[in-house]
């Protein structure tokens, strides 16, 4: 399928430039709690995949490497002949199926409690939680209280789930999730040097530190990894300050 370029929100006018890819459970306004704490020699430009947030009802193939083609097209579309990329869940492997087809183009990777690009294993039980999510809120609240510890209140987790529903097609949503949990293009990126910051929440049981260190941090020899002691799987909603400060001081000279 053709790629093209993607529903987004720019903010920012800095010469440091980052494209940042929203996770399975969120679209866009997922990041609307950082925008605040922002700095000013960055420009950011957060996007909708197909099926998500401004681009429902687009059809698709619904896979990480077409997020990546049409997150290319999106920058390309902007002007951006190099930039970083800040992805969150499985936009951290679609940030690294970008790194592979566009590799001069990309200046650092940022990977907040990122899928490897090995994919997720499941066993029986835990598969029929996440394909089930599509059809039932129930199971995505499930998975949002789960991978944050079990420690949230009620009414934010009502809140991330009625985000969740209200901002992506049932289709798009069940299509991404064989797409990044079971994809393995690991061998292609074993050894690429760009430069790469993992954050990970000690809450989440899922995507943990350890699980960046038998992947991201194998694979990667220039990554770095920083674990929050107080979030869970949505650092972004979580810590958003502590996340923009570790990230753009990551970023800082790159």
């Amino acid at each position: 399928m053709t790629a093209r370029a993607l529903p987004y929100d720019l903010i920012g006018t800095g010469p440091r430039r980052v494209l940042v890819l929203h996770g399975w459970l969120g679209d866009r306004t997922s990041f609307d709690a950082i925008r605040a704490h922002l700095g000013a020699e960055f420009t950011y430009c957060f996007v909708d995949y197909r099926g998500y947030g401004d681009a429902r009802g687009v059809s698709g193939e619904y896979t990480v490497e077409e997020i990546a083609g049409d997150a290319l097209a999106t920058v390309d579309a902007l002007g951006w002949t190099d930039f970083a990329i800040l992805g969150h869940s499985m936009g951290g492997m679609a940030a690294q199926a970008l790194l592979l087809a566009a590799p001069a183009r990309v200046r650092a990777l940022v990977g907040i409690s990122p899928v490897p690009a090995s994919g997720v294993p499941f066993d029986e039980q835990g598969w029929a939680l996440v394909s089930g999510a599509a059809d039932e809120p129930a199971n995505r609240r499930l998975i949002i209280d789960l991978t944050t510890g079990n420690r949230l209140s009620a009414a934010w987790l009502d809140a991330m789930v009625g985000r969740s529903v209200d901002r992506s097609d049932t289709r798009a949503f069940r299509g991404y999730l064989d797409s990044w949990a079971k994809a393995d293009f690991h061998r292609r990126i074993d050894g690429n040097t760009v430069p790469v910051l993992v954050v990970t929440g000690a809450h989440d049981p899922a995507l943990s530190a350890e699980v960046m260190r038998s992947t991201w941090l194998r694979w990667y020899p220039n990554a770095e990894l920083v674990e929050f002691a107080d979030a869970g799987h949505y650092a972004p909603d979580e810590l958003p300050l502590l996340l923009v400060s570790t990230v753009e001081k990551f970023l800082a000279g790159r």
